[in-house]
């Protein structure tokens, strides 16, 4: 796409410590304003997402615009929500000629588990334009949204084909995991049966500004839509994910007894356990995928017996 207007600023430490000082500003780290100064990673984020013509790509953390601009030179739109009033108008300023990005002001989420109305109508806006276009999410993300935002963008019924982003390497290790390791859990479970999941680079503090006290990841995540559309109840499922793993330390019948105290007697438990073979000592975190999802779908096959209202998960 050529858009006629000069190319983004270089997002160098030196750079923003000037830009920062000449508006009187500092960085609000409370914020997640940590901003990703090295420019060999920062094109290996907008890289590994693979943008072109076709995408609509979804930017959380506009920040400068650096990011935003280096986009937009391949995307069809850019869509970018900065929570920071004057960091979307300084942005604004250093996009300005860029027709195929829109600057959105505001909190990506409405609350913990919904996101922003107003910005999913605008990504559902630019993508009815072509029915060639795709959703992408690609993001240096404030460490504070990055779970909501990735669990809730799998929840909804347009999820992205793929999110590229930068996030805290303790969350990257949480949904890469393998079962049976201490960070496989209810974040590895409900992305990897959508998605197939990579961490493609490792990140020390020091490739930021400010630094952060940890260190971070950039990891890609492609929706699977066969993996997906194997999910008979997304809602239901994303609930138990959570559920199954709240006591990490139970065993996995009393989670089970736990999680459906009310609706699954424990005599039925016992005999949805022996069904699966699984013994008393069987603990969640060393299920594998598919047995997850199987033992899921018992469980709500049980709840199907029940009036609706009563259809729940504690």
């Amino acid at each position: 796409m050529n858009i006629s207007a000069p190319s983004p600023t270089a997002q160098t430490r030196s750079y923003l410590m000037k830009k920062f000082e000449s508006i009187g500003i500092n960085p609000r780290t409370k914020l997640g304003q940590n901003f990703l100064i090295d420019l060999n990673l920062l094109r290996m984020l907008h890289e590994s997402a693979e943008i072109d013509d076709r995408d609509v790509v979804l930017e959380v953390g506009t920040g400068t615009g650096s990011l935003t601009g280096a986009m937009s030179e391949k995307a069809a739109v850019v869509i970018t929500v900065e929570l920071d009033k004057i960091l979307h108008e300084l942005a604004k300023q250093e996009m300005f000629g860029r027709p195929n990005i829109r600057f959105l002001q505001g909190d990506i989420l409405r609350n913990k588990s919904t996101l922003n109305a107003e910005v999913l109508a605008a990504v559902r806006e630019e993508l009815g334009r072509d029915p060639g276009r795709r959703f992408k999410l690609v993001a240096n993300l404030p460490y504070s949204v990055a779970t909501p935002l990735i669990t809730n963008l799998l929840a909804g019924d347009c999820p992205p084909c793929m999110m590229c982003v930068t996030i805290q390497k303790e969350l990257a290790d949480r949904i890469t995991a393998r079962p049976g390791t201490a960070d496989w859990g209810s974040l590895s479970l409900w992305v990897q049966s959508q998605a197939r999941a990579r961490t493609v680079r490792i990140m020390p503090p020091s490739v930021f500004w400010p630094r952060p006290k940890v260190d971070s990841a950039i990891v890609r995540l492609t929706l699977d839509e066969k993996k997906r559309a194997k999910i008979p109840d997304l809602k239901f499922y994303n609930e138990f994910s959570r559920a199954i793993f709240f006591h990490r330390r139970k065993f996995l019948r009393a989670e089970l007894c736990s999680a459906f105290k009310t609706t699954i007697p424990k005599a039925r438990i016992d005999e949805i356990m022996d069904e699966m073979e699984f013994d008393a000592n069987t603990r969640a975190e060393t299920l594998p995928l598919k047995t997850m999802q199987r033992l899921c779908e018992l469980c709500r096959l049980e709840l199907l017996k029940l009036p609706e209202k009563e259809r729940k998960i504690l």
